[in-house]
């Protein structure tokens, strides 16, 4: 089973699943991939704290994918460790390219 469970197309843009761990010693986006719940795992430094940990996640991901952070937005689990986010105007094969570049080092793969 790979990371690509973790992310569904939607034809104008992809959800992804992601698993927030807020209070790290440093960012990590992406930080691996659980298997387990099928879903991909970031570190934020920010603390879950009056949505700073979802502002800065969704900073990271708009950096990592190189697209306006309006575009990203918490489609599930605004407070919650397990997260659903939509990327708009992301394709499928784009999502998969860029974690998979940034997972393919991470050796909790």
């Amino acid at each position: 089973m790979s990371f690509e469970e973790a992310i569904t197309d939607l034809g104008s843009g992809v959800i992804v699943d992601i698993e927030v761990t807020p209070g790290s010693r440093s960012i990590s986006v992406p930080s691996g991939y659980n298997e387990w719940r099928k879903r991909i795992e970031v570190k934020l430094t920010k603390n879950a704290q009056k949505g700073k940990a979802n502002e800065q996640l969704i900073e990271c991901l708009a950096e990592l994918f190189a697209i306006n952070s309006s575009n990203i937005s918490i489609n599930s689990g605004a407070t919650s460790s397990k997260k659903s986010l939509l990327l708009k105007g992301v394709s499928y094969q784009q999502a998969v390219s860029v974690f998979g570049a940034h997972l393919i080092n991470n050796p909790k793969i």
